[in-house]
């Protein structure tokens, strides 16, 4: 038996806003051929199971309505692969800080 999600539940939601094809006319063949999806995640307003038509309440407070599709749904973004340059820069930085001002080549006595 499929077990019950509690209303106030962290979910997924999941809708299809316009089918394949039915997309704007300006927009590229390639997007025309696939639907347009709306997934959002928000507090589920009414016990229900997976599957089912519910209504979630987003962190701004919006109401989308939708087939909810996961409890406690992970996040799944990236922002690529590491910069190994970027990966030293605050400590390089707090070295250049600490230390004195004129081995840093700034004025001893003041900027003017």
């Amino acid at each position: 038996m499929e077990e019950t999600v509690k209303k106030g539940s962290w979910v997924q939601v999941h809708r299809v806003i316009l089918p394949a094809g039915k997309r704007a006319p300006q927009v590229p063949e390639e997007t025309q051929r696939v639907p347009l999806e709306l997934w959002a995640k928000g507090f589920l307003q009414r016990d229900a199971h997976l599957g089912e038509e519910v209504t979630v309440r987003t962190v701004i407070g919006r109401e989308i309505t939708g087939t909810l599709v996961a409890v406690n749904p992970p996040y799944r973004h990236t922002f690529g692969a590491p910069v190994p340059e970027l990966l030293t820069i605050g400590q390089e930085l707090r070295e250049l800080l600490a230390q004195p001002r004129a081995r840093r080549g700034g004025a001893a006595g003041g900027d003017a």
